[in-house]
């Protein structure tokens, strides 16, 4: 019993302690803390939770206040912590020891935060947020917006000439700088271990000499370097540039050996095809920095793109078809060969170090920026602006409009020429049939030629075997059988039904002419094209080929192109169009290299497209009978879905389709000489905006520059 008692007393005892301890905290804690259970309402009213205590605005008081309670509230979170440790180390001793990590490394982790950044961002990829996303949404949206802005401010910055009116006929510009042509490097030698043989001993050639064998070494597996005229012309001209010594030792290039500097070329052909992305980016940005530097010239005040500023490079000639002059030695073109035309007032180009021009002058009646003559030919080459410029445009824009004139005028043109053909004077009956054939045939007028240019001949340079005259033929009568060599030595082979008086013209013409003679004999081009402009001013036999192509477009444009036809049905119709005109001109061309294989890949997408059909109609006619067996909003929403399959998969059929006829048309036709240089471009633009097609589907880029002019000023109803 007295033991009992003494453990009571000393129970009370330490009650009572404890009791003062927490008023002695409460009191130095300046709150004395209601019990939670009572309310606001049931403390005495007056009394403050301050009461008894120094005023709280004492600057001591607060501080220490504030000391006592930081100090409590990290007392009480750190007892707090240990008797959850305390407890789960009770429970399970793993998890105390996790727990504990988590601790060290929470602790470890807020003492160094860049380093857990840093470790954090070097592990696996955490996911993206929601907010995260949109970000960068966001600022994907923000990049395409400015991009749009950007082209914005890069069509604003066009300069609309046309807009300014026609310029002079005779001053073209009033101000001109540029800085001048970009020359080709010079010749590197070969490396030490690559060597040229002659007569199966190896031999070091002047780096004159050497850099020729390259020429001829990179085209040693063409078909130019096993013709006999190739040969000639190319040993006749490297034996010029060879020094006294190196002439006498080759003699004959049969005993040459190029196979190894051949290899050395492909090797590095083919490094450059594997080049890595980042080597490519250099030379890009190289590409990019010539381009800012020589590309471009000052015109008027405005920036001008420039077509051909890179000087072409030393070669051998190769021509067109057997052109007498290929294999001879394009020669390498010095600032001494050029002549830089600049305006007075402008900063005159600077020649490259140790070299000048051969002159400078300032001539505004001329579009060229420098000029330089040639040596196969002797003729003068020239620095051009690009087709996108004001100077090319406008010319084309007259070309054009002259050619609409002679609308107005043909039919005058056409009786005039008819009655040429009953003339007493031989002349004029030639020049009736002539400007006949280029009327109907779209023929070009022909030039005179020297004996070392290709043998092309145009209407007035026909001779009489270049045509076979047919009485009947095919069913038809009085057929005319053209067989000829026209512009780029492309063959122009035609059998044409002509009116009976042509026909008798050229019998006539034919009499007593030995197959080499020529077929008009008593006119020239200058003498046509003299007579045409006396017709009209500015009309010459090349207006008669634009006046007809484009003419052609717009009738076909016409006939062709119907209400209800998707685009790729509509762009199958211009291309047919096109074609036609393509076919006028003769705009030939030979079968693509890649024609079979893109073609064999086409069709096996079209058969493929055909089994998705069958398949996706499978599971049509099978979703239609389940939901005839058993109707349900499921069962309706599943068939509309396998309809609408099938329907988007015939789309995409006949697209294909579209695409396979399109090609197969165009396998042997240039449709883009046309395009570009007889098809007055208002006719296209006016047909895209008749009928909803969007003109990039028609022009690309670079045509679109080009055809700037067109594409600004034209609306729907224009008609040629």
């Amino acid at each position: 019993m007295k033991l009992e008692k003494e453990k009571q007393d000393r129970r009370e005892k330490k009650s009572k302690r404890s009791s003062k301890d927490r008023e002695k905290d409460s009191e130095l804690n300046g709150k004395h803390k209601p019990s939670s259970k009572m309310k606001q309402s049931d403390r005495p009213s007056g009394v403050s939770r301050n009461d008894g205590q120094q005023k709280p605005g004492s600057p001591e008081i607060n501080k220490n206040k504030e000391k006592t309670r930081s100090k409590s509230s990290k007392q009480r979170h750190s007892h707090k912590q240990r008797t959850a440790d305390v407890k789960l180390c009770g429970e399970d001793e793993n998890l105390c020891e996790s727990v504990q990590t988590r601790k060290k490394k929470r602790v470890k982790d807020e003492e160094s935060p860049e380093k857990h950044d840093k470790n954090q961002s070097s592990g696996r990829k955490r996911k993206k947020t929601s907010s995260e996303h949109k970000a960068e949404k966001n600022k994907k949206t923000k990049k395409d917006g400015d991009q749009k802005e950007k082209k914005k401010g890069e069509e604003s910055d066009k300069w609309k000439w046309w807009e300014e009116g026609k310029s002079s006929d005779t001053q073209k510009w009033s101000s001109l700088e540029h800085k001048g042509p970009y020359f080709p490097p010079e010749y590197e030698p070969l490396p030490d271990n690559i060597c040229f043989y002659y007569d199966g001993q190896p031999m070091k050639l002047s780096p004159a000499t050497e850099e020729i064998v390259t020429f001829y070494a990179k085209m040693l597996d063409h078909e130019y370097t096993s013709k006999e005229v190739f040969q000639c012309n190319f040993f006749s001209d490297w034996k010029e540039e060879m020094t006294k010594e190196e002439r006498k030792l080759i003699k004959m290039l049969s005993k040459c050996d190029f196979s190894q500097i051949h290899k050395y070329f492909v090797e590095k052909s083919e490094e450059r095809k594997n080049m890595t992305k980042e080597e490519k980016q250099v030379l890009k940005e190289e590409a990019s920095r010539l381009m800012e530097e020589y590309g471009f010239c000052l015109l008027d005040g405005h920036r001008e793109k420039i077509g051909n500023f890179k000087l072409e490079p030393p070669g051998l000639f190769r021509g067109r078809g057997e052109h007498p002059k290929m294999g001879k030695l394009k020669k390498r073109i010095q600032p001494e060969d050029v002549t830089i035309n600049c305006s007075q007032d402008s900063k005159i180009p600077a020649p490259p170090a140790g070299h000048r021009w051969k002159r400078v002058q300032h001539d505004n009646t001329v579009t060229w920026l420098a000029s330089w003559l040639e040596n196969i030919h002797g003729r003068p080459k020239y620095i051009m602006l690009n087709p996108s410029s004001k100077l090319k445009g406008e010319k084309d824009w007259q070309k054009y409009e002259t050619a609409r004139r002679l609308k107005m005028k043909v039919d005058s043109i056409r009786k005039q020429y008819r009655r040429d053909w009953t003339s007493r004077e031989m002349k004029s009956r030639q020049r009736g049939v002539a400007i006949y054939f280029i009327d109907k045939l779209a023929l070009r007028a022909g030039n005179e030629k020297d004996d070392e240019s290709a043998d092309t001949v145009g209407c007035c340079s026909l001779r009489v075997e270049h045509i076979t005259l047919h009485r009947r033929l095919d069913g038809q009568e009085h057929v005319v059988e053209f067989d000829f060599l026209g512009k780029d030595s492309i063959r122009y082979y035609n059998k044409v039904p002509v009116e009976k008086q042509v026909f008798k013209n050229l019998k006539l013409f034919i009499k007593h002419k030995d197959p080499e003679d020529d077929l008009f004999d008593r006119i020239t081009t200058v003498k046509l094209n003299k007579t045409l402009n006396e017709c009209m001013p500015g009309l010459t036999a090349k207006v008669f080929r634009t006046f007809n192509a484009s003419t052609t477009l717009q009738d076909q444009l016409n006939k062709l192109t119907t209400e209800g036809m998707t685009v790729e049905e509509k762009i199958l119709s211009y291309n047919r169009a096109n074609r036609a005109v393509a076919i006028l001109c003769n705009h030939q061309r030979a079968a693509p290299k890649t024609f079979e294989k893109s073609m064999q890949l086409l069709q096996e997408k079209i058969q493929k497209k055909k089994e998705q059909i069958e398949e996706a109609k499978k599971e049509l006619k099978e979703a239609k009978k389940a939901h005839k067996d058993a109707p349900s909003d499921k069962s309706k929403k599943l068939l509309e879905k396998k309809e609408k399959a099938v329907q988007r998969l015939s789309e995409q059929l006949k697209k294909l389709q579209l695409q396979e006829t399109d090609r197969e048309e165009n396998k042997v036709i240039a449709l883009g000489t046309s395009k570009l240089n007889y098809l007055d471009p208002r006719i296209s633009v006016a047909w895209c905006k008749k009928h909803q097609v969007p003109v990039e589907k028609i022009y690309n880029k670079t045509q679109r520059d080009k055809f700037a002019w067109a594409i600004d000023m034209t609306d729907e109803n224009f008609q040629f």
